[in-house]
């Protein structure tokens, strides 16, 4: 083990460290080495599930003990754990499957360890909102992770109506029993040309990415296995001012092109479907090209 996942050691006594290991989404392959060789040395694992978790264990050949870290006993099993990292006990941190505390328990065990001057060491790895994000297609500059919607039509518009200005990429996890009506809840508050992504069963068996403008995504439905798994939402930003006032230099190389080939209507639509800008914004500019190409014959 290196200097830096070793405990450390205080005038008194030997503290533990606290590792945040994240683990495979899906596919047990997903494991970086560190995040075997941490969990095989740690003396403890806190497991959000401690049955789903000794599958991948079980997988990798690691035999370390495990406890029960979930929602239900967090506040009881922080106490405890904090007891035994001031002990000389080291503690990986797994929840079910990717990065834990994000929308996963652990946050109460950080804040008191962090707190009590215990070490917290970050094991990184698969996070289900960032692998959609990576593939996604949309910006990735500037994004915001809002976890879950709330479980209620009314409470869920309202928590998009905050949402829809908002320029960045949004990000969201749903289940398979909400994730219709929540995408029909987007219908109902974002523009229809927005695009959305429905990332479905990450890196498993069945995995399914598709991209579509919110106005049409009921179409993907249909398919009723559209309608199973676990779902990342990825839902495009406002259109700012900046956007609907001028084209950057990529999107008018591109208008430029197909009004080489195309009609003013054509060479906008085409345009705005490649770059996801406001069809709008392509249309003033075309208009202004050709006027500017007819005053030079």
């Amino acid at each position: 083990m290196n200097d830096d996942e070793s405990p450390v050691t205080t005038k008194n006594q030997k503290i533990g460290v606290l590792y945040l290991v994240a683990t495979p989404i899906g596919n047990l392959e997903d494991f970086s080495f560190r995040a075997v060789e941490t969990l095989r040395r740690v003396q403890l694992i806190a497991a959000e599930d401690t049955r789903r978790t000794r599958v991948l264990l079980t997988h990798h050949g690691i035999a370390t003990p495990t406890v029960s870290l979930h929602e239900h006993n967090e506040t009881r099993a922080t106490d405890q754990l904090v007891l035994r990292l001031e002990a000389g006990t080291s503690i990986a941190v797994v929840s079910d499957a990717g990065t834990p505390l994000i929308n996963d328990p652990g946050l109460p065990l950080v804040r008191a360890a962090r707190h009590r001057g215990i070490p917290i060491v970050p094991v990184p790895g698969p996070c289900a909102f960032i692998a959609a994000l990576s593939v996604s297609g949309l910006p990735t500059d500037r994004f915001a992770y809002e976890g879950f919607p709330p479980r209620t039509s009314s409470a869920r518009r309202k928590r998009f109506e905050a949402l829809r200005d908002d320029p960045r990429t949004l990000a969201f996890y749903e289940s398979s029993h909400r994730v219709r009506e929540t995408v029909a809840d987007m219908q109902a508050v974002f523009e229809p040309e927005r695009a959305l992504v429905i990332a479905r069963e990450l890196t498993k068996l069945h995995e399914t990415i598709v991209s579509i403008p919110l106005g049409e995504a009921d179409t993907v439905f249909a398919d009723p296995n559209m309608l199973k798994g676990e779902f990342v939402l990825l839902l495009e930003g406002a259109t700012t001012t900046e956007q609907r006032d001028g084209l950057d230099a990529e999107q008018e190389r591109i208008l430029r092109v197909l009004l080489d080939e195309c009609s003013v209507k054509t060479a906008s639509a085409l345009a705005a479907k490649i770059t996801g800008v406001p069809r709008d914004a392509f249309y003033r500019r075309a208009l202004e090209l050709n006027s500017l190409r007819d005053s030079e014959v």
